[in-house]
């Protein structure tokens, strides 16, 4: 009740000559408060009815030593539960002989404490870092001038190539100044230069879907320090292409802010819809779908990721990268850029029939010259229908899979398929031998001695 309200009250005593009993009872204000109203405004005048603040409000009466008690508990990693810093608060003002704080001023006082000091005190320096350092975050000025590239493990069960349960993992190339995905790649198994190398090749070159504009050669690319971005490769790759490569602090991954916020929105908008996916309440769904059809997913939900207006930007990836029109810097060819990522050489000699790699047999017209010489393959894991064939890093041609001309065929594929088979002729000896024995065991007392029964055992993968 401010100053102008309590005169006017006391107003009707002061000139209307009501006893302040009267008034007492018709405002509902007590006496003593009326009494007390009206000796401020003897000695002051109406405006001495105005509310002063306390001289001590906004001070702590509890005593130093124990603020500072109740706070030593609170910073001390694990801190106790309130109740029970509240206990001991007690216990220790009570041995002091000092008075025990109640439980709303011990719960006053770790609620006062700095959110960041706690941080520090009870999660250490990398959590501090990621809440409440100051951190200068930057927009690249133009499209391709800088790229962030990581890898993340999905939250989702899926069915490998052998029926089994397993959970992968996404590459992505994100374009800092756009938003845009360039290019990425699923898989299962650890990250390594190979996916690293897969997903920048997609990122890069030209893409077969014409709405997917994004590609060119990258000004500086930021990564981690993983292995597969520390590779050797990966450096004389970016040496040959100009790119430079920035690897983020080692356990500060602050600069890859934007493509980390992009595995959220995957995770939360995308998985979060599709069977086997890993909530908090269930951390071991049923696996349903495979890579392919995982991958199928998420190159569709990119598309549309791309095409959406971004919150921060105002309108959509696609158009912040394509802007008013630009030509990106590209590789003089795709066998250029293929000869510099796809970090899989192998020498093979080329044969009269052509060149055999994992159980297949490559032909190509070009390849007359080369018969008995040595050559150099490279090939896509994801794809071992055809291979590239290169004479001292020299690209000859593209040997294709005679076999299987319009199949195409994944070196997993391949290595599941052995894998069945050899299991298959394994059970079968397994099947055979027993009874091989079952016969020399049955043979009559006049013919050659018993043979032990073999043991078989079955060859695991």
């Amino acid at each position: 009740m401010d100053g102008d309200e309590r005169w006017r009250i006391l107003r009707l005593h002061v000139e209307d000559q009501i006893p302040l009993a009267v008034l007492a009872r018709d405002c509902g204000i007590s006496a003593r408060t009326l009494q007390r109203w009206h000796q401020l405004y003897r000695d002051g005048g109406p405006a001495a009815l105005d509310s002063h603040p306390r001289s001590d409000q906004g001070v702590r009466r509890t005593r130093p030593e124990t603020v500072a008690f109740i706070e030593r508990l609170a910073l001390t990693k694990p801190r106790p539960a309130l109740a029970t810093l509240h206990r001991l608060a007690a216990a220790d003002a009570t041995q002091r002989e000092l008075p025990a704080p109640s439980y709303s001023t011990v719960r006053e006082i770790v609620m006062e404490l700095d959110p960041a000091l706690v941080t520090l005190a009870l999660e250490g320096p990398a959590s501090y870092r990621n809440k409440h350092e100051l951190v200068f975050r930057r927009r690249a000025e133009h499209p391709n001038q800088t790229w962030q590239s990581d890898h993340t493990e999905l939250d989702i069960l899926i069915v490998d190539a052998d029926g089994k349960t397993d959970r992968p993992w996404l590459t992505t190339v994100l374009d800092d100044h756009s938003r845009a995905i360039c290019g990425y790649m699923v898989f299962t198994g650890a990250p390594s230069a190979m996916n690293t190398a897969l997903a920048l090749r997609q990122a890069i070159w030209r893409k077969t879907d014409p709405a997917w504009a994004m590609c060119g050669i990258p000004d500086v690319l930021h990564v981690d320090h993983g292995s597969d971005f520390t590779s050797r490769h990966l450096e004389r790759t970016a040496i040959a292409l100009h790119v430079r490569i920035i690897h983020s602090t080692v356990g500060r991954p602050q600069g890859r802010g934007k493509v980390e916020r992009f595995f959220r929105t995957v995770n939360s908008e995308l998985l979060a819809t599709l069977p086997g996916h890993m909530s908090r309440g269930n951390r071991n769904p049923k696996p349903v779908i495979d890579l392919t059809e995982l991958d199928r997913a998420i190159s569709a939900f990119i598309a549309t990721y791309n095409d959406r207006t971004h919150s921060e930007l105002g309108i959509s990836p696609k158009e912040a990268w394509i802007a008013d029109g630009w030509l990106p810097r590209m590789p003089d060819s795709l066998e250029e850029l293929d000869g510099l990522l796809l970090t899989v050489p192998k020498n093979r000699v080329v044969q009269r029939d052509g060149i055999h790699f994992q159980g297949q047999r490559y032909l190509a017209p070009t390849l007359a010259p080369f018969v008995g010489h040595t050559i150099t393959i490279r090939y896509d894991p994801r794809d071992i229908s055809e291979i590239r064939v290169y004479d001292r890093d020299t690209f000859i041609c593209t040997a294709i899979d005679e076999a299987h001309p319009n199949l195409r065929l994944s070196l997993r594929d391949i290595e599941t398929a052995r894998r069945a088979r050899r299991r298959e002729l394994r059970r079968t000896i397994n099947d055979r031998i027993p009874r091989v024995a079952h016969r020399e065991e049955t043979r009559t007392p006049d013919s050659a001695p018993r043979r032990p029964r073999l043991r078989t055992y079955e060859e695991g993968e």
